[in-house]
């Protein structure tokens, strides 16, 4: 009987732990692992495949050829050997932090724009990625992108699943608008559409801009 609740003590402490490491590398930095897509995987398995670790296609799918390419890399590379491609790795593969971090940021300010403001005006798009950049610079919100749109309860589209949709061309030129610096929402950090909106906590921020459906305010 010990043996049993010993051994589910142990699957509880690894399960825990993995979904931990996992959650903080998505409230940190945005690295690329099993199941990631986009261009920073293309970028991965370019130099892999350049240099004789991947022999599949080069999709921007991180999936278990890709995986296997990363371990033999690290592995070959005096890294450690867990099929993460983090700064380290990304170092050794001449890849740079910064350009990949970016990608990353704009594609989940992206995914996120198109999942909130789908179908609003474009200004309305940038000033719904422009009210996600404000909250990582306020102190009441967490400093990253990842944290700030991943924060529980904060968007439906995460929680309805739309956040995993690929972003329109529309969303990707909104979030990259924003990133640059332009705030249709005149420096708010709350937006709601009035018509859908269940929170009555909401109508006490005062109201500041309407851009198409949505109401922004600080």
């Amino acid at each position: 009987m010990r043996k049993i609740v010993f051994a589910f003590f142990i699957l509880f402490v690894y399960s825990f732990c993995t979904l931990f490491y996992f959650g903080y590398m998505k409230y940190t930095e945005v690295y690329s692992y099993y199941g990631s897509s986009g261009n920073e995987v293309r970028q991965i398995q370019t130099k892999l495949k350049d240099w004789g670790y991947y022999k599949g296609t080069v999709d921007g799918i991180y999936g278990y050829q890709t995986y296997q390419a990363v371990r033999n890399f690290q592995a070959k590379n005096g890294l450690t050997v867990d099929g993460i491609v983090g700064n380290a790795t990304l170092k050794k593969l001449g890849i740079s932090t910064t350009t990949t971090n970016n990608n990353s940021n704009v594609n989940l300010l992206a995914r996120a724009i198109n999942g909130e403001a789908r179908g609003e005006p474009y200004e309305g798009q940038v000033a719904v990625g422009a009210v996600i950049l404000n909250r990582v610079k306020h102190a009441g919100f967490p400093n990253t992108i990842a944290g700030v749109v991943y924060q529980t309860g904060a968007f439906d589209s995460v929680s309805d699943g739309q956040i995993n949709l690929s972003p329109s061309t529309t969303a990707l030129k909104a979030a990259s608008d924003a990133m640059n610096g332009w705030d249709p929402s005149g420096g708010c950090i709350y937006f709601f559409n009035p018509a859908t909106s269940t929170s009555k906590w909401i109508w006490s921020r005062p109201v500041v801009k309407v851009i198409g459906k949505h109401y922004f305010a600080k």
